[in-house]
């Protein structure tokens, strides 16, 4: 029998088994901790997120709007809005940034409107604001266009 056969398993089988590792910069394994809807609600008052966005049942009437029109949160949509997407939108808001963004969203340099809050806002803000935004977003089912039967 010839010998490279022989070898061949042992050197698939390594090769094989580093797929089975994540890469240095997956998330896999990142969670955090759980968090207070309630605690929520006060973050996003004080950073004045109603300033640009819309979320339904909060209204803050002595805010200036610095958005028009506002970018709505919590709204129904046919894909899951992830704790995960939306932690990554607070903390890197440039992260789905593409040519057909809304010009309203973004400035002359291309550089979201929205303020990177990673030096002001405290992980716990950030988990609790999650925590308080995720509930708010509802899946609706994709709704398919119906044909009728069509003989020839």
């Amino acid at each position: 029998m010839n010998k490279s056969i022989i070898l061949l398993p042992f050197l698939v089988l390594p090769l094989s088994l580093k797929g089975c590792y994540p890469a240095p910069e997956s998330p896999r394994g990142f969670s955090l901790p759980k968090g207070d809807a309630i605690a929520g609600e006060k973050v996003f008052l004080k950073y004045q997120c109603l300033a640009c966005h819309n979320l339904k049942g909060v209204d803050y009437e002595t805010l200036n709007k610095e958005l028009q029109p506002p970018v709505i949160l919590g709204a129904a949509s046919t894909r899951v809005k992830t704790y995960a997407v939306l932690v990554t939108s607070i903390i890197n808001p440039s992260h789905k940034l593409v040519p057909n963004y809304h010009l309203s969203l973004i400035q002359q340099d291309g550089v979201p409107k929205m303020p990177v809050f990673n030096d002001v806002m405290t992980v716990t803000e950030l988990v609790d604001l999650v925590t308080f935004l995720q509930p708010k977003y509802k899946v609706k089912p994709y709704e398919y266009t119906h044909y009728e039967h069509y003989e020839l």
